[in-house]
């Protein structure tokens, strides 16, 4: 299944371009054109590049989705029903290969901020909390994705579900303060699950995590694997 499903993003260049070249596209917009009107304290790609890495997570879910509720309504499930193929590795499938995608699209983001600039101050362990931070959040992530692609009436409609895991970065603490937002927006950057998830990464990458968002970010994240993975099991059974 991972095998499968690694060809299919491979052969496909909208879903390389809107996983790993498209957060490329959206930091350097950031860094080079809007950096400089933003005043956090440090240099901007210092303090925008956590957020840029959720993002390169959100960007690499729209592609699962569509996939899922593709083979679904194709009735390739259906034939995986009657091989003999476990219908775990028919989801477990999706999950690994969204998982490696984020992640190689994670390591181009970082490769592209070291060579503007990007100077943290993590220590191996920090770093390795970074990495799990990540892995953590992609799992969560794309098993919400593939509970709401087996979910969709079609293709098109599973792809624009992910529409709201996409835009939450931007209404978070990823590029500016959540503190110098205007009311309303304020609060729903505070408490959403990205802010302390981007905001342990941050800093991790500064050598200096807050407990409490560290709390927090696992606590979402453990929240996002359970919902995802009870919604998209039972959707699975039902309609497969």
């Amino acid at each position: 299944m991972l095998r499968r499903n690694l060809k299919h993003s491979l052969r496909d260049p909208v879903t390389v371009f809107n996983s790993v070249l498209f957060p490329i596209v959206i930091m350097l917009m950031f860094v080079k054109v809007f950096g400089g009107a933003f005043s956090v304290g440090d240099d901007y790609i210092d303090y925008a590049t956590p957020g840029l890495l959720v993002m390169a997570v959100s960007y690499g879910l729209g592609a699962t989705s569509a996939a899922v509720n593709s083979d679904m309504a194709k009735g390739v499930i259906n034939r995986f029903k009657v091989m003999d193929i476990s219908r775990g590795a028919v989801l477990a499938g999706q999950v690994v290969v969204t998982t490696v995608r984020c992640l190689v699209s994670c390591a181009a983001v970082l490769g592209v901020a070291f060579a503007m600039g990007f100077d943290p101050d993590a220590g191996a362990l920090h770093w390795l909390g970074v990495l799990g931070l990540l892995v953590l959040l992609t799992f969560g992530a794309s098993w919400l994705t593939i509970a709401v692609g087996l979910a969709a009436k079609t293709p098109e409609s599973a792809g624009l579900a992910t529409v709201p895991l996409i835009m939450l970065p931007f209404l978070s603490s990823a590029f500016v303060p959540s503190d110098t937002m205007g009311a309303g927006v304020r609060q729903f950057a505070e408490y959403q699950p990205f802010t302390p998830i981007i905001e342990t990464l941050r800093g991790l990458l500064e050598g200096s995590p807050s407990g409490g968002d560290a709390l927090a970010a696992l606590a979402w994240c453990v929240g996002l694997t359970l919902a995802g993975y009870l919604w998209a099991v039972a959707t699975f059974r039902k309609r497969a």
